[in-house]
């Protein structure tokens, strides 16, 4: 009885965490379809009295959306599958490697963990401006390929990886490229998965980076054109909705499609240290 009422206790504060953060969303949605006149009535309502699509088709009709969210796309989905191959073979070499000053490597790249973006955005900026990058996608997609929690996140799922199927690898023959594309990344699907959602999510909702390395309005990403929705008479906050809605569903696709692999690399990333 003690532990059926703890589960009960434990399911009763997930649903109400689930939603206390489920409501700004929907809340968020449903005033998508409102007009102007109800979005700003001085009572106001959770449901759309008169559902209009009148947002969306002005969003699609107008301004360059569509472009926006195409460079969106080109930009998560591009630095996503750089992260994924840079941070698996940091990980692996960290994890199944032992060499002089592997210790500290990992300390350095878990100490600038702490140190706050706005320090480093200087010197990537003259970075990306001697290479010739700036104004360009490549300059929002290149500096976040690399991500010391994408790194400690591969670390750690593959130390649970035993090391005797390495060794067994070895002894047979294979070499460190067939070890890595045939053992190392089979396991480490859910590791991976995570990693996936994550900087998928980082890059889709950056917004100060972009605004630093971009000034061109055609290579806008969703987030910069979201922002410029606020101007200096006024906010198209009904255009802000509409667009919102739509910067939400490529994130719910991601999660939905990897959700199994992002909990357990989650829970298994920090089963060994």
């Amino acid at each position: 009885m003690r532990n059926k009422r703890q589960v009960i206790t434990a399911q009763t504060i997930a649903t109400l965490l689930v939603f206390v953060f489920l409501v700004p969303v929907l809340y968020t949605i449903l005033s998508s379809f409102k007009e102007m006149a109800e979005l700003f009535s001085t009572t106001p309502t959770f449901f759309p009295k008169k559902w209009s699509f009148a947002n969306y088709i002005h969003v699609l009709s107008s301004g360059n959306y569509l472009r926006y969210i195409l460079n969106s796309l080109i930009v998560a989905t591009t630095s996503t599958i750089i992260a994924i191959v840079i941070n698996t073979m940091s990980g692996y070499a960290l994890a199944k490697f032992k060499f002089k000053g592997s210790t500290v490597i990992m300390i350095v790249i878990l100490s600038t963990i702490m140190l706050p973006l706005e320090i480093f955005m200087a010197p990537i900026f003259k970075i990306i401006t001697f290479f010739g990058m700036y104004d360009s996608l490549w300059a929002i997609i290149i500096p976040p390929a690399a991500t010391p929690t994408g790194i400690f996140l591969m670390r750690q799922y593959l130390l649970t990886i035993p090391d005797d199927i390495i060794c067994s690898a070895r002894i047979d023959g294979a070499s460190e490229w067939k070890i890595f594309t045939k053992i190392i990344i089979p396991n480490a699907k859910p590791a991976i998965a995570t990693l996936a959602i994550f900087s998928f999510m980082w890059r889709w909702n950056d917004y100060i980076w972009p605004l630093i390395s971009i000034f061109s309005p055609e290579k806008y990403t969703l987030q910069l054109a979201i922002a410029n929705l606020t101007g200096e008479f006024g906010t198209d906050y009904t255009s802000a909705l509409a667009i919102s809605v739509f910067s939400m569903i490529p994130m719910l696709i991601i999660f939905i499609l990897f959700q199994k692999q992002f909990i357990q690399g989650t829970v298994e990333s920090g089963m060994k240290g």
